[in-house]
């Protein structure tokens, strides 16, 4: 790490306040270049820790740049990671305020729930199906605090992967029941369809990010623990919405999920 524990706390507290107040900032690498890739997830533990003194519970976690595209792209050879705590989520079929968001986006995710514990280093697709308790149909709502969206890596990921909200819904699943990589997904928006999308758009196969996350935070010395519910990153480009909007996304064989900003 090149930055010290003053320094990660300050950042923390500057980005998750630009969260909680909804303005935006710069990103943060523009005043600490020196910033490495444990100093970017040491800023996300940070922002949780500070979350959890407050009451909050951590519910799941999350993958991000799961396109294999992206990632070569920006010279990575796995996904980003972030959690996700009760305060994000968003009831099947509510509301969201959009006023309580700077710049929101929403995505296309299947969604994994396990049922027993998964820790890396090695694990695998096949591990993550076996602990796999259902998937499910899930919307995730982005929202960058830098302004414009525009960031680096390690800026994107000390801001908790851009977290901002989640829905999910529809039917439950057993992922052993479907071919997760050809599944289809159709995202509306006020009744007209702005995406279309299936499960090999995420790593080939959704269970991949799960594997990774896995994977990543094994040799955090963690795991993923049973009963965490899991956004495997989206299924196409992110689309903006605005006061008003009705997002439902329909999953083939999962059924629908949907919310309203208001």
């Amino acid at each position: 790490m090149s930055l010290d524990t003053a320094v990660i706390g300050e950042l923390a507290e500057r980005l998750e306040n630009c969260e909680l107040q909804a303005h935006d900032t710069l990103k943060i690498t523009l005043d600490h270049p020196e910033m490495d890739w444990d100093d970017a997830y040491a800023v996300q533990d940070e922002i949780l820790r500070r979350k959890r003194a407050r009451g909050a519970r951590l519910v799941g976690l999350k993958a991000g740049l799961t396109s294999f595209a992206k990632m070569r792209q920006m010279g990575i050879d796995t996904p980003i990671f972030g959690f996700l705590v009760d305060s994000f989520l968003v009831p099947d079929g509510g509301q969201c305020r959009h006023a309580d968001l700077i710049h929101p986006k929403v995505e296309p995710e299947i969604v994994f729930v396990t049922k027993a514990p998964l820790k890396g280093p090695g694990c695998t697709i096949a591990e993550v199906l076996a602990a796999t308790d259902f998937v499910l149909a899930g919307i995730e709502i982005i929202d960058s605090r830098y302004r414009d969206f525009k960031f680096d890596l390690k800026s994107v990921v000390a801001d908790n992967c851009s977290s901002s909200r989640f829905v999910v819904g529809g039917i439950m699943r057993d992922p052993r029941d479907l071919d997760l990589r050809t599944t289809g997904a159709v995202m509306e928006k006020n009744g007209q369809i702005v995406s279309l999308g299936a499960g090999a758009a995420v790593l080939g196969h959704p269970a991949n990010a799960v594997s990774m996350l896995a994977n990543h935070l094994g040799r955090r010395g963690a795991e993923i623990p049973a009963g965490a519910l899991i956004l495997t990153g989206g299924l196409t480009e992110a689309v903006a919405v605005q006061p008003g909007d009705h997002v439902a996304l329909h999953m083939q064989g999962m059924g629908c999920t949907s919310l309203t900003f208001v």
